[in-house]
């Protein structure tokens, strides 16, 4: 009697329901009938569920079979699967696998599509048949994206979630005019002041503005990631882009993409309502391309101005900011800069006029907010409250889960983007509703591609979130050691060392308008935490006219 045939079955599907005759249970019934009626024994069977054959990176099931192959302790002549399309989709991958299955011995059966590579022609077929099978999945791709150029060309919305400022009716943008009152105050701020981005953003949040939380964001304020966005969105100037955004392969892989913002990309005339004018956005656009670029230091490389954002205006109270002066010698060559610290409101940031002109030279007084800490960290009973009191620790565990989750959703969404592709590829062009299963696939992937650039400005947002609160906080312990030898260590300190402790340390400075006739300007400093002085608990010192020995302190 004849000894039988030894087979492994395998079977996959992309997505985790599959039909028309594509399920997983489908291709296993067949497969089996088919190894009863040529006398083979199955030994194993591996299944990949949800995983796209675009490559067989992905795939565990597929990997294990090819491993155990190689093995080769169960002697298997065959590897059976319903169609070519089951085993792989590309090319180079499919001919690699089968080369490698047939080292050992083993060759591949596509019941479906009668191909056996142990046959004379068996090879050729698989050869030809997978090379049309990537060329025909390219070619939907290309009809894909020529279908929304062409939507682009027409004015008309390209599908996915509506931007910011309008809403999505019958496939048409319409201009909600709450979130369109936000766009609008974005470029006005941003083209008739001199706030950047951030100043923009800041503005918002400050002046009670909330973002609405749309496609799933969680996040009610506003960042400068989102503003840049606006800013650089010619939809609201009335006009259609298209290749904004680009599906690029990595360098280095065979089939691995991923989305890449494009610089260069063609716009076309909207059919929906403009919320701003085209020539503020080109103003915008002239202001982004000369002030979203940070330019490099080239003179005092080392100089970090200590309080600029936290020593305050005498008169309107706002933030004073740096400035400088450059001295240059007679022949015009750099001989030095002198920093000072002024109130930048007087240049009508925010609508706002401040009268307050005088300019305070930045080392007399960084010397003088550093004698006061001098005075307070000599004190021991400072410094065995501090011990206890200092630094409540600034927690970023809820945007960190918070990023997490976007992070989860985007893995998703990326996945479902993938098994669309791949439910693309297997349309059948003969099907009488196939211009109506491609439009409609088509419409969901623009959703999907939308949804992701979506999340990846929310991660991105969140992330600097967690950046910016990580630049500020200086564990209890450092902040502790550094006060307890402040007169030791601090003169060692770097100016961006510096910064960064007594931004941690010290919440803000007030001046008197002039200096005073005993030579004291400085008027009161608020600290982050409570600080000790001759036994009293405190956040904010208030100076006296008499000297450091009488300070005042207010609970």
């Amino acid at each position: 009697m004849q000894k039988k045939k030894k087979c492994y079955i395998y079977t996959r599907v992309s997505t985790a329901i599959q039909v028309d005759g594509f399920s997983l249970d489908a291709q296993r019934n067949k497969l089996t009938k088919y190894a009863e009626y040529q006398d083979m024994e199955v030994v194993k069977e591996f299944s990949d569920a949800g995983h796209s054959g675009k490559n067989i990176n992905g795939r565990p099931e597929f990997a294990r079979m090819l491993e155990e192959i190689k093995n080769g302790e169960d002697g298997v002549s065959f590897v059976l699967v319903f169609k070519l399309s089951r085993f792989g989709r590309n090319a180079a991958d499919v001919l690699n696998s089968l080369q490698l299955m047939q080292d050992y011995g083993v060759n591949l059966i596509c019941v479906e599509d009668s191909i056996d590579s142990s046959k004379e022609a068996g090879k050729l077929m698989i050869s030809v048949l997978s090379a049309v099978a990537e060329i025909e999945r390219e070619n939907i791709l290309v009809q894909t994206m020529e279908g929304r150029r062409q939507k682009a060309r027409e004015g008309r919305w390209n599908g996915g979630f509506a931007p910011y400022g309008y809403k999505l009716v019958d496939g048409k943008l319409l201009i909600e005019e709450d979130e369109a009152e936000v766009i609008r105050l974005i470029f006005d701020k941003y083209i008739h002041t001199n706030l950047g981005a951030n100043g923009v953003a800041d503005f918002l949040n400050k002046h009670g503005y909330k973002k609405k939380k749309r496609q799933n964001n969680t996040i009610d304020a506003f960042a400068s990631s989102f503003v840049k966005g606006v800013l650089d969105n010619p939809i609201y100037m009335g006009k259609m882009p298209y290749g904004r955004r680009s599906n690029e392969k990595i360098q280095g892989t065979r089939n691995e993409y991923h989305v890449v913002k494009q610089d260069v990309y063609d716009l076309y005339n909207g059919i929906h309502e403009a919320i701003i004018t085209e020539n503020d956005f080109r103003l915008a656009a002239q202001k982004r391309k000369e002030t979203g670029v940070k330019r490099e230091k080239t003179y005092s490389l080392e100089h970090e101005h200590i309080l600029s954002g936290i020593l305050r205006c005498p008169v309107c109270h706002g933030a004073m900011y740096s400035n400088v002066n450059r001295k240059k010698k007679p022949d015009g060559s750099y001989y030095k800069d002198f920093f000072y610290y002024a109130c930048k409101h007087r240049l009508k940031v925010d609508g706002h006029n401040c009268t307050y002109h005088h300019q305070w030279g930045q080392e007399k007084v960084n010397a003088a907010v550093e004698e006061v800490i001098y005075k307070l960290v000599k004190s021991p009973k400072f410094q065995a409250a501090l011990k206890e009191k200092v630094g409540a620790k600034t927690d970023t565990e809820e945007l960190d889960k918070e990023r997490d989750l976007c992070k989860v959703r985007l893995k998703q969404t990326i996945g479902s983007k993938n098994k669309l592709a791949d439910q693309l590829d297997r349309l059948d062009v003969n099907d009488r509703f196939y211009d109506r299963k491609y439009e409609d696939m088509q419409e969901r992937m623009n959703k999907l591609y939308e949804e992701i650039g979506a999340i990846e400005d929310e991660i991105e947002t969140i992330t600097m979130r967690i950046d910016n609160i990580n630049k500020k906080r200086l564990s209890q312990n450092s902040i502790y050691k550094i006060l307890k030898s402040f007169d030791k260590i601090y003169s060692e300190f770097t100016d961006a060392e510096k910064k960064r402790f007594i931004g941690s340390f010290v919440e803000r400075v007030e001046i008197y308008e002039e200096e005073q006739e005993n030579g004291r300007f400085l008027k009161s400093i608020k600290f982050r935490f409570p600080v000790y002085y001759n036994g009293v608990e405190t956040q904010e010192v208030i100076f006296s006219d008499n000297g450091w020995d009488y300070l005042l302190t207010k609970k």
